[in-house]
């Protein structure tokens, strides 16, 4: 069982390198952009981990620690290497110097090959703020002579994942099939009961059923069930077209 670790980077110490870190604002928000991936990626052997930047509280119906068990919940679902929160402010998240070095000592303790961030155009400031912050500290992790802890690292590539706010006709650059996952990331995303189950008994369409929706239709464009999109603003590098499915 994963445990969500809620100490600073300093105390990482016994977590081997990283394949993939992700990068969520929020609690909820790796679950609901590729939630699927993650599980995938699990199954196939690769160690995943999950960095949430805020607490994501204060909200209508959650507090610190149902979001805290929530997490927990979700986490167990998932099943990643590592998961950890930076304890930056939800609401208040600011791209300064000092939380981009936060988020740059994860990089340099966990030393991930990939890392994945919100797709930079939102309605949600912190969405913005973060994938502002994960690119600035993906440079600064690399740094030397400075006062953060662990050797000067740079991860390999940094990808975008979709979790946004605004009603976009988006055009992904690479979609995973996630259809022999899709059951397991509902039942993470439903974890959080507080966000998208309680007091919204009478939605129409359940925000779970929206979700459905979407990965069903990004799952037509690459005629598999279900999909997840991505994109990126580097080119992909592949050894081989067989990598094409």
């Amino acid at each position: 069982m994963t445990t969500v670790h809620r100490s600073g980077p300093e105390t990482i110490v016994d977590v081997a390198p990283l394949d993939m870190l992700v990068v969520a604002p929020h609690p909820d928000d790796a679950e609901l952009g590729m939630g699927g991936t993650i599980i995938k990626m699990i199954q196939q052997g690769m160690r995943v981990g999950i960095l949430d930047l805020t607490s994501g509280e204060p909200t209508p119906l959650g507090s610190e620690e149902i979001r805290q068990r929530e997490t927990q919940a979700a986490t167990e679902i998932l099943n990643p290497t590592w998961r950890g929160n930076a304890g930056l402010p939800n609401r208040e998240l600011q791209h300064t110097i000092e939380s981009r070095k936060v988020v740059a000592s994860y990089f340099r303790m966990l030393r991930p090959r990939w890392i994945f961030a919100p797709y930079f155009h939102d309605a949600h400031p912190d969405h913005v703020v973060a994938t502002e912050l994960i690119e600035a500290a993906r440079f600064y992790s690399k740094l030397s002579k400075t006062d953060m802890p662990g050797e000067r690292y740079h991860p390999e590539r940094l990808y975008y994942y979709f979790c946004i706010h605004l009603r976009l006709a988006i055009q992904p650059h690479w979609i995973i099939d996630i259809s022999d996952q899709f059951e397991a990331k509902q039942q993470a995303i439903a974890a959080y009961h507080s966000q998208f189950v309680q007091g919204r008994e009478e939605m129409s369409p359940t925000i779970l059923e929206r979700l459905e929706s979407d990965a069903a239709y990004f799952g037509n464009l690459i005629a598999r069930r279900y999909g997840e999109p991505f994109a990126t603003k580097e080119p992909l590098a592949l050894e081989s077209m067989r990598d094409f499915i």
